[in-house]
């Protein structure tokens, strides 16, 4: 966990004291918690805190934090596939006393469940309890949706050239001329 051209300068108890400080986010409990003397643990933590080398490292663990927990484009679109994919028989499975739901995590198509209810019936008597259970699946066409528009796939706006090229027409004959100059200002080319 070394920065550019501070290799040789950053000693195992500022490594140690750049991580603490992230987990922890108080520089005197991290200095303390990296080995220096109580004594001197906060000035030491003022002073690891104006190195920029070691403020890059510790910018560097947030935004390694930051880019785990947020999902990627990939994940965003692997979890719509599940939804749009998924059928309600991918939670069901048949057995010789009907079925039941199976919804762990292990099913491929998990990320699709939207709801589940549960709930115990019995019959006009009070017995024979049946627990019926619903589940709701997301819509999938709201997922194709999504997945298209981060695909940029049927974009209700227009497309819009933002990157200011210029195109240059050539136009040689007379009649060209005369059907470019018609066509710039609307008209038809009857």
């Amino acid at each position: 966990m070394t920065t550019n051209g501070h290799r040789n300068r950053l000693t195992q108890k500022q490594e140690t004291f750049c991580r603490l400080y992230f987990e922890l986010g108080n520089g005197k409990e991290a200095a303390l918690a990296a080995g220096y003397s109580p004594r001197t643990a906060k000035v030491i933590a003022s002073e690891n805190l104006s190195k920029p080398y070691l403020m890059e490292i510790i910018e560097t663990l947030r935004q390694q934090a930051v880019d785990k927990s947020i999902g990627t484009v990939q994940e965003r679109q692997q979890r719509l596939t599940e939804i749009y994919r998924a059928r309600l028989t991918d939670f069901m499975t048949l057995g010789a006393d009907g079925s039941w739901i199976d919804v762990g995590p292990e099913n491929p198509h998990a990320g699709a469940i939207q709801e589940i209810t549960s709930k115990t019936e019995y019959d006009e008597n009070g017995e024979h309890p049946t627990v019926v259970t619903k589940v709701k699946l997301h819509d999938p066409v709201k997922a194709i949706a999504e997945q298209n528009k981060m695909d940029k796939i049927y974009s209700d706006n227009p497309v819009v050239n933002v990157d200011n090229r210029r195109v240059e027409f050539h136009v040689t004959s007379e009649k060209a001329k005369e059907l470019t100059q018609a066509l710039l200002e609307g008209k038809g080319t009857e």
